[in-house]
């Protein structure tokens, strides 16, 4: 489900037409690129920068931006988190949630360095057909790993010659042999197990708690007068070019929306957690031109 599947689905959902602006910021010439979809067009460029052209653009289509129409926002590396400005802070926050997660699982008997090495292997496209790109997947699949009662080689051999396809069959595959596992693990696996069984999207309940306190530990950390450039190494922040734009929406009379496919357990907080807010009303630095 990339940006752009999510604009088409949008348009067929409601039988809309539209036009979306795309952005994967790059060094080098500006580039753009224009691509026609049933009821809409997409435009795709390597700038934030661009962001204002993107009226004219839509003008040139039929398309106004006023009372009669909806803008809809990516929050997650759009709108916090610029790709290819910033994006990396995000990526960085995940993986440091599952670190923490797997300390609180394994406690001594986590080995960094190997569980490092296991998720950069599996998080590539060559293994989505098995991970589907999911990161409670890898998560999961990453700590099971740990837990000794399946090899990294006996799992990379499996999904090599194909004989694990789908997620659902690792799953399986550790019901039968958890009672090797810490009694730590066989408590994760089971949550995870239910949670799939019930038809979760996002069945690792922990780690998504982990990922949501990390990541609002990561916005607006440093101190007011940092330089730009240290504020995206450091901290997730908002992309000053697409605040701007929606603004000027807002003020323009059309409804703007904020979109996120991030689940409820990375979004905000639950009975146990204190003193945080949900994303949206996290308060972070504002970084871009304009």
């Amino acid at each position: 489900m990339n940006d752009g599947t999510a604009f088409i689905n949008l348009l067929e959902s409601g039988g809309w037409n539209g036009a979306a602006f795309i952005c994967s910021e790059t060094t080098g010439p500006e580039e753009h690129h224009v691509e026609e979809v049933p009821a809409g067009t997409i435009l795709s460029c390597n700038r934030w920068s661009a962001i204002p052209s993107f009226d004219a653009f839509c003008a040139k289509r039929g398309i106004r931006i006023d009372e009669q129409t909806a803008v809809v926002i990516d929050i997650d590396k759009t709108a916090i988190g610029a790709r290819g400005r910033n994006d990396h802070v995000i990526d960085e926050v995940r993986l440091l949630a599952m670190r923490r997660t797997a300390r609180e699982l394994l406690g001594d008997a986590f080995d960094e360095q190997e569980f490092q090495a296991d998720y950069a292997r599996l998080n590539q496209p060559l293994y989505h057909p098995f991970t589907t790109d999911n990161q409670d997947y890898l998560a999961y699949t990453c700590l099971i790993l740990q837990g000794g009662v399946i090899t990294s080689e006996e799992l990379f051999n499996a999904i090599d010659k194909g004989e694990l396809t789908q997620f659902s069959q690792l799953l399986s595959l550790v019901d039968d042999r958890k009672r090797g596992l810490s009694p730590s693990l066989q408590r994760m696996h089971d949550g995870v197990r239910d949670a799939f069984s019930r038809g979760d999207p996002t069945p690792f309940v922990d780690f998504r708690h982990n990922e949501y306190k990390v990541t609002v530990e990561h916005m607006g950390r440093l101190k007011d007068g940092t330089p730009a450039e240290q504020l995206l190494q450091e901290e997730i922040v908002i992309t000053r070019e697409v605040m701007e734009y929606a603004l000027h929406c807002r003020h323009t009379g059309a409804l703007v929306f904020g979109l996120s496919d991030k689940p409820d357990e990375a979004s905000i907080p639950n009975e146990r957690i204190d003193n945080y807010m949900s994303l949206h009303a996290t308060e972070t630095h504002i970084v871009g031109g304009g």
